[in-house]
């Protein structure tokens, strides 16, 4: 048989004579985390309408196509639900805060914000990203958080701090493998322990945030009970 003239060359002449075609139409840009390139990129959202097409040249409408986005590096295509995924840059500010804010929980849970836990949740702050977090300012962000809310130090965890925890965790979670959250809880407990056992209020913090980070309770009961165990 002649090269061509076979069920798969019938079918690519026919593929050659009528098709489909999309036309895409930009309709937003930004910029995302490309799953393709692996790293932060620029993209269009784009919108599309497909038409048929006789010799390559579109003739009748066939509908809409899309939204897709666009990578404006490698060019792929992909669904819009990437752009639920953070950028790189975002995702970092994100965990820089949820462990501020953790630290800023079990400080103000802990009642005397003794010197010990200062200097532990300074440290973990620093490594988090915030280079010039200090001893001095965290004890005036609690004393303000306390004259702010009206709390009272070693009070259990109260709604305004469990919805300030629920609003940097919550975002964030997703976005973390199991590893990163228990991480981020147990950062949280050894703030906790530097000056001692745990008290009733940081232990109902360091709960609330573990609820926040979707670790279910039998598994913060284990971490939290780990991280009074010297390694």
């Amino acid at each position: 048989m002649l090269p061509g003239r076979g069920r798969d060359g019938r079918a690519a002449r026919r593929a050659r004579i009528l098709g489909t075609r999309t036309a895409w139409t930009p309709v937003g840009d930004g910029e995302f985390f490309c799953p393709g390139c692996g790293g932060d990129r620029n993209y269009q959202r784009l919108a599309g309408r497909r038409r048929f097409a006789l010799f390559g040249v579109p003739v009748l409408p066939r509908g809409e196509s899309g939204p897709v986005v666009e990578c404006a590096a490698c060019r792929r295509h992909f669904g819009t639900d990437v752009l639920d995924h953070p950028t790189t840059t975002r995702f970092s500010a994100m965990l820089r805060d949820a462990v501020h804010t953790v630290a800023l929980a079990v400080l103000a849970a802990g009642g005397t914000c003794a010197r010990a836990s200062l200097e532990t949740a300074a440290d973990t702050v620093r490594a988090a990203g915030f280079d010039d977090c200090t001893v001095e300012g965290l004890d005036a962000l609690v004393e303000a958080l306390a004259a702010d809310t009206g709390r009272v130090f070693g009070e259990p965890c109260g709604p305004g701090l469990a919805i300030e925890l629920h609003e940097a965790l919550d975002p964030l979670a997703p976005h973390l493998a199991p590893v990163g959250r228990e991480s981020i809880l147990l950062q949280g407990a050894r703030i906790a322990l530097a000056d001692g056992p745990y008290t009733p209020a940081e232990r109902e913090a360091l709960t609330t945030v573990g609820a926040a980070l979707t670790i279910c309770a039998d598994d913060v009961t284990r971490l939290l009970e780990a991280a009074r165990t010297p390694s």
